[in-house]
């Protein structure tokens, strides 16, 4: 498996060789952020083109289709609307709190989508206390999402930003429980260990059941953080039009728009990482030829499969369930996930302390 820390190693080296370090470490900084804008905008188009996709073939309908080959290029024209729409304010919206509420949801999504391990050695932000990081980071983006309904000055938006709020907070603590479960198995936080840690098994198998369990729950938490379906219920649009984003317009919009998809490629993501390997090849045990050939798949290529197969099982969820209800999404976790997940955790904590786990 190519280790990329020895490219950044090298670059590291080249730059302070001809200017001083600081210098380097800050064109290094810029550098790294445009590349994450850039993935973060190519990663918006692909799944943008996907839920499209995907939604046409479970409704039996065919999706985008006309503009460019089996409709490719029609993301890219909805881009261009978008970015060329006027962005207009209310007149009696708090100005302040409702122009930065887009951002805010922006930065939470960005700050999350740099904890990620693409690869062995090419990860922004690898800290010993990664996932804690992950948690506090993604926590950000309710305060967008309360700040643009209490900004907007109008009713609906605040409602629907109360109704999200509450959603996000509450499924906050399944997420929180699933991810200490598979904590208190893995022994460690920081990301780039996580993922070394499964070379001989991704963390889903030697967990038994609860990592199961925790991988479930977490999935289902994780959407309805998304606020995707049947988890919308804050921006239904037969409830509260567009919800806590009703008053948006432009590229404002957009920014929400974008913060959604690569949110539910953040949660795919984290799972993919914690719960099946990441980067890590799939090994079998006795199997060594088996073993060398997964050697040569490179681990970008892996990480980006197991995320993009949780992104579906995702979007297969939204478009196969109905709808629910404010009060049954809200008992859906209280009543069930939380006591569920925290057995779980309990359940975890057993065969790790008599050592069941494989």
């Amino acid at each position: 498996m190519f280790d990329f820390s020895i490219v950044t190693n090298w670059i590291h080296q080249t730059l302070t060789s001809l200017m001083p370090e600081g210098l380097a470490v800050f064109i290094e900084c810029v550098v790294i952020g445009v590349c994450i804008v850039l993935m973060y905008a190519v990663l918006a188009i692909i799944l943008i083109y996907m839920e499209r996709k995907v939604c046409g073939f479970f409704q039996c309908r065919l999706g985008p289709n006309r503009v460019g080959k089996w409709g490719s290029i029609q993301v890219v024209c909805d881009v261009l609307k978008m970015l060329t729409k006027e962005i207009f304010n209310p007149k009696g919206a708090d100005q302040f709190l409702y122009n930065l509420a887009p951002f805010m949801v922006i930065i939470a999504s960005f700050l999350t989508f740099a904890c990620l391990p693409v690869n062995k050695g090419m990860e922004v932000l690898d800290f010993n206390v990664g996932v804690f990081f992950l948690l506090a980071a993604s926590s950000i983006g309710v305060v967008g999402i309360l700040l643009a309904g209490w900004g907007s000055n109008n009713k609906f938006s605040l409602i629907g930003a109360m109704r999200s709020g509450a959603q996000i907070i509450s499924y906050e603590l399944s997420v929180g429980l699933s991810i200490l479960t598979m904590v208190v198995l893995m022994g460690t936080m920081q990301f780039s260990e996580i993922v070394e840690s499964q070379a001989n098994g991704w963390f889903i198998f030697k967990g038994h059941i609860p990592a199961v369990i925790a991988f479930i729950i977490y999935l289902i938490a994780g959407n309805a953080e998304c606020n995707r379906g049947p988890f919308d219920l804050p921006e239904a649009e037969s409830e509260l039009t567009a919800g806590y984003h009703t008053e948006y317009s432009g590229m404002h919009f957009g920014f929400f728009y974008l913060a959604e998809y690569l949110n539910l490629f953040i949660v795919s993501a984290v799972a993919a990482t914690i719960f099946l390997g990441g980067w890590m090849p799939l090994y079998i045990s006795g199997l060594d030829g088996f073993n060398a050939v997964m050697d040569y798949i490179p681990g970008f290529i892996w990480f980006f499969a197991k995320a993009f197969f949780v992104v579906f099982l995702l979007m297969w969820v939204k478009w196969t369930f109905p709808r629910l209800r404010i009060d049954q999404i809200l008992a859906l976790e209280w009543k069930y996930l939380v006591p569920i997940s925290l057995l779980n955790l309990l359940l975890m904590v057993i065969i790790v302390v008599f050592n069941l786990h494989f």
